[in-house]
């Protein structure tokens, strides 16, 4: 399946969150990428540990733009990258770069809900080798149904990998609260009890954590490896 051609077997997303994000991004998907890159830190790091496998399989939850497509499948080039995202606007910028970076062949794009998605039905697998969520748990209302949806969906021996706003406990409180408010702009809301729902979650399924703090507390970076 090529990216330009999204599935039609998928159940549909909820309308009102669907119908916010693309008002969203219906004009700011145009600038994403270009203003994102100065405060979404941490992603290319998060790339750079996916580790993924040859041959291996690798989705994103929430993929936006696929800027972190385009980045994995270049530094990834024996992998096939599959994304999700609920908001169609964006999907058409996705779709659009993968073909302008000749990763068509090699990214398939489904429109769902990152709480709650058939990977059989958007993509012809049931499981992948890496799953990574970047800075899109802090937009999803039940972000917690996403961390077990991923889990769930990965591979034995897979790995799941998530960066996002933290809390911000080391830097002034002035910055706190203007990132706050900023981030308000965008229905984004950093989750304070990440750690615990990654902790909660991976011990139900008997998977390691690791969970790192970014530039002072500014964002989070978890790995959960998957039991075998």
């Amino acid at each position: 399946m090529s990216a330009t051609e999204l599935p039609a077997r998928h159940a549909e997303p909820p309308a009102r969150h669907a119908e916010l994000m693309d008002g969203v991004y219906r004009w700011q998907r145009h600038i994403y990428d270009l203003t994102r890159k100065y405060y979404l830190l941490g992603r290319d790091r998060l790339i750079a540990g996916l580790d993924v496998p040859a041959g291996g399989t690798v989705l994103e939850l929430g993929c936006g733009t696929g800027r972190n497509i385009v980045l994995a499948a270049r530094r990834y080039p024996d992998a096939r990258f599959f994304g999700l995202d609920i908001s169609t606007e964006m999907l058409e910028t996705a779709s659009a770069a993968m073909a302008r970076e000749g990763l068509s062949g090699r990214v398939a794009l489904a429109r769902g809900d990152a709480t709650d998605f058939d990977a059989e039905a958007l993509f012809g697998l049931a499981t992948f080798d890496r799953i990574f969520v970047s800075y899109s748990l802090s937009m999803i209302p039940g972000w917690e149904k996403t961390v077990s949806a991923a889990l769930a969906a990965l591979s034995p021996n897979g790995s799941l990998h998530v960066v996002d706003f933290g809390q911000q406990e080391a830097l002034p409180g002035w910055f706190r609260t203007l990132l706050r408010g900023w981030l308000r702009k965008f229905h984004v809301e950093p989750r304070e009890s990440l750690r615990d729902v990654l902790e909660s979650e991976t011990a139900k399924v008997g998977a390691s954590l690791r969970f790192r703090t970014l530039y002072r507390g500014y964002a989070w970076l978890a790995v959960v490896g998957q039991r075998s």
